[in-house]
């Protein structure tokens, strides 16, 4: 599994393309070749997904027993929307407009690198998300989402 790292601030072109940029593209060596994935987000983001992600969460859903009503509801609900990503020779995308408009993205926005995925944000949202946590309630979270952590091995106890 690949992580990413980095936060990159972007601009749409007036046809709603964005150039990836190439610390980014360094990252995702496939990428010409294979493609992204974007998709809506839980937070009004969006989220980009490398071809190989997707395909694991794709492996994931097909497990679900799709006889259960809330699995199928999740799963068409959470595939709404998904739309491959390839760069053209400029190495923009283009990003689709029923997406941008879902996530209120305008013309500047934020790509987040957040592990294996990358958070597409307007660059106005993405500041109210981080400035909605103070350093004493991040401080706070860290010892409460990581506090519990062997850093080598996963959760204390497993």
């Amino acid at each position: 599994m690949n992580y990413l790292i980095g936060e990159y601030e972007c601009k749409l072109d007036a046809k709603g393309r964005m150039v990836v940029p190439a610390a980014l593209k360094r990252q995702l060596p496939d990428v010409e070749r294979d493609g992204l994935v974007v998709n809506r987000g839980f937070e009004k983001n969006l989220v980009i997904y490398t071809r190989a992600e997707w395909n694991r969460i794709l492996r994931q859903l097909s497990r679900l027993n799709q006889f259960q009503p809330k699995n199928r509801d999740f799963v068409r609900k959470f595939m709404s929307g998904a739309t491959e990503l390839m760069l053209d020779s400029a190495g923009r995308v283009l990003m689709p407009k029923a997406l941008l408009e879902y996530a209120e993205v305008g013309n500047e926005l934020v790509l987040a690198c957040n592990l294996e995925k990358i958070e597409v944000w307007s660059k106005a949202k993405y500041e109210e998300q981080l400035d909605a946590i103070s350093e004493d309630d991040f401080s706070d979270l860290a010892a409460q989402v990581m506090g519990g952590f062997d850093l080598e091995g996963g959760q204390d106890g497993e």
